[in-house]
This record gives structure tokens, sequence and C-alpha cells, in this order.
């Protein structure tokens, strides 16, 4: 797809609105819809044109987005009266990026497919960071055939894409990798707090562990946001907490229990509670040390 492509992208939120201005530098012709007009403003600025519905920006496009918050949105967007399936053309290919329940997945590809259309389950991670330098990680599930039609356009803002196989594959994937962060993040905070505790200079700590058997993604980027007291969004809690109720769920179907997965979610339950959810995952550190 090394063309101009007509793409609709819904959902233009942190890490949206940052992949869509990839995908605009690249001379792709972008209409974007999210709930309230103003976030996309200046994506407007930059080119993108704005549809009322998701109905009306995915009509007669090649490739549509979705990245939106939660399960029951990439179903109103999807299948809703003004969703997408109400529009989009046969031929055209649909990549849901957000972080959903593999089982959704699996249900918009046979949907998809029966209107001849093509579905990917497409979940990143990488964060606004990633999204900004375009070296988000990328894992799909969906036919390979697809996968490789669209590979082009997903290394826009993809650095690290890997075919994971059948729908749903995608997703699963996305959650071995909230897994893995969700007790990372404990581990990165109770060390920064036994650091102060200690009268270190965590930035020195930092500087000694994160390039050692102790390093981590999370360690080396948010780490330091946590010592300067950065919790504002790459991701918000509401989120995680979701992503991880999905995994929580996911493994006590196939009757496996991940004892350290649910001491996170509690942890950051704490957190939804006390008025975070709007915070980065680093505002654990909140947990431990308080503002």
């Amino acid at each position: 797809m090394e063309q101009k492509n007509r793409i609709a992208f819904i959902g233009t939120g942190v890490m949206g609105a940052s992949i869509i201005k990839h995908l605009l530098k690249a001379n792709h012709e972008v209409t974007v819809y999210t709930r309230t007009k103003a976030k996309a403003e200046n994506l407007l600025e930059l080119g993108a044109k704005w549809a009322k519905t998701p109905r009306e920006a995915a009509e007669d496009k090649d490739i549509i987005f979705t990245m939106v918050g939660f399960p029951s949105d990439v179903e109103e967007v999807y299948c809703g009266e003004n969703g997408i399936f109400q529009s989009a053309k046969a031929g055209s290919v649909v990549v849901d990026m957000t972080t959903s329940e593999p089982s959704l997945a699996k249900k918009l590809y046979e949907i998809a497919k029966e209107k001849g259309i093509s579905s990917i389950d497409a979940p990143v991670s990488g964060g606004d960071v990633g999204a900004q330098n375009g070296t988000l990680s990328i894992m799909v599930g969906g036919d390979k055939v697809v996968f490789e039609k669209i590979l082009p356009i997903l290394q826009l803002f993809g650095s690290n894409i890997v075919y994971q196989g059948e729908a749903g594959a995608g997703q699963h994937t996305k959650m071995c990798n909230q897994i893995l962060i969700s007790t990372n993040m404990i581990g990165v905070c109770e060390s920064i707090s036994y650091g102060l505790k200690a009268g270190l200079d965590v930035e020195k700590v930092l500087q000694s562990v994160s390039t050692g058997a102790a390093g981590s993604w999370s360690l080396s980027n948010l780490g330091p946001r946590m010592i300067k007291g950065d919790i504002e969004p790459g991701f918000y809690i509401k989120h995680f907490i979701k992503d991880m109720k999905i995994a929580i769920d996911e493994a006590e179907k196939m009757n496996l229990d991940l004892p350290g997965l649910k001491l996170s979610k509690q942890l950051y339950n704490t957190l939804l509670e006390k008025g975070y959810g709007e915070k980065g995952t680093q505002a654990l550190i909140r947990y431990y040390v308080a503002d």
C-alpha cells in the first residue's frame, strides 16, 4: 500500500493524535472522528478532515483505524447505528488498535468477513513517547495476507511489528505485555521509594541500575517522570485497569492464577478511588510516596 490511501482514524487521544500526524506527514488523506471536536482541532489544522460520526468517517475509505477507550466503545464505533460497519466498503481494511477483548476481536473479524471487509486487531505498546517517535510495538492478529498488505502503513508509526496469528492473537499478546508492565511497575515504584527513604540521589540510582539486569522500559522512561513528580498520562490509569481486568478474566478462562497481576490491579484501584484515573500509570508512585 505505498500509494496514497484514504484513511479514517477514530479516536484522537494521547497516542492516536501522534499516529495521525505520522499518516498526514506521509501524505495520506486522513479523516478523523472523536467525541469532542475541540480535541482534534490541531489535527484539522495539519490537514486532517473532520467527520461527525464513525459511520461518516468510514465511508469510502481504504483503511479505517480505531483507537478508543474500552471494549464497549469498540463495539459502539463498529456496530452501532452510526458505526463503521454501516458504511465501510467491501475491500476495505479495519484495524482496531484499542487494547480490547480477544473475543471481541474475533467477533469483529467475523462480521467484517460477512461484509467483504478485512479486520485486523493491532494493539500497541510504547506509550506517548513511542507514538510521537514512530517506534511503537504493534501486535497483529488476523489474516496474514492482510497484515502484509497494510504493513507499510503500520511502519509509519511502528518499529517492532509482529504478526502473531489469527484474529484475537494480537489482543492476547497485548495481555502478555500488560501483565509484564503491571508487576514491573510495582518493582520500579518500590525501588525508587526505597532509594528515597535511604536518602539516596535516586537519579544516580537509576543511572546505576537501569542498564543492568534490573533494566526495563518502565524504569528508563517512567522512572525519571516519577522522580520529577510528573504523573501526566502517556497511558491512563483507568485504561490500564481495564486491561488488567481483561487479562485476569482471560487467565481465569484458562484456569491460570496470576497473583502478581491481581496485586497490581488492587494497587491501581486504590489510586483510581483517590481520583488518579486520568493520570499516567507512573502515578503508582503516589501509593508509596506522597506528593
